[in-house]
C-alpha cells in the first residue's frame, strides 16, 4: 500500500513505463493532482487545506521505507501531490495556474529560499518538506495574482 500511495496511485510510474526514466514524474503527479484541486474547489478552501494536510501525512508515511533505502526516488511523487495541494489552497483559476508553475519551478530548481535546506532533512521528512516549502512559494505567488486581479 505504501508503494501505491508513494507513487500517487501510479502516476509516478507513467514516464518510466513510457520512456524508461523517472525524470518529470513529479510534474505528471502534480498535474494529476490538479484534478483533485478543481474537484475540491466548489466545496471550499477548508476542504483543500484538509486535503493538503492529509496528503502531507500520507507522504510522510508512504515515502519512509523508500527514502531510507533509496533517498528520494523519482517515482515517489506523493510529495509533489502534497505541494500542489498546498500551492493552490483557496485560489481561483488564474491564481492556481500561477501557483502550479511557481511551485514546480521552486521544487525543480531548489533556488527559492528554504527549499534546498528542507530537502536536506533526513528521510521522508526531507522528501516531503521541500515540496511543502515550494508549495508555500507557489501559494504566495498565486495569492499575489489573485490580489492583483481583484
Amino acid at each position: 500500500m505504501q508503494r501505491v500511495v508513494a507513487s500517487w496511485f501510479g502516476s509516478g510510474l507513467v514516464l518510466r513505463r513510457v520512456r524508461g526514466a523517472d525524470a518529470g514524474s513529479g510534474t505528471v503527479a502534480a498535474a494529476v493532482t490538479m484534478i483533485a484541486v478543481w474537484g475540491l474547489a466548489p466545496i471550499g478552501w477548508w476542504a483543500q487545506a484538509a486535503a493538503a494536510a492529509a496528503v502531507v501525512g500520507l507522504s510522510l508515511w508512504s515515502a519512509r521505507p523508500f527514502a531510507a533505502a533509496e533517498g528520494d526516488p523519482g517515482w515517489v511523487v506523493v510529495d509533489e501531490a502534497a505541494g500542489t495541494l498546498i500551492a493552490t489552497v483557496g485560489l481561483g483559476l488564474a491564481g492556481a495556474l500561477v501557483a502550479f508553475v511557481v511551485f514546480r519551478i521552486a521544487d525543480i530548481t531548489k533556488r527559492f529560499p528554504g527549499v534546498a535546506a528542507a530537502e536536506r532533512l533526513p528521510g521522508a521528512v526531507g522528501v516531503t518538506a521541500d515540496d511543502v516549502v515550494a508549495g508555500g512559494w507557489g501559494l504566495a505567488a498565486g495569492w499575489i495574482v489573485e490580489t492583483l486581479l481583484g
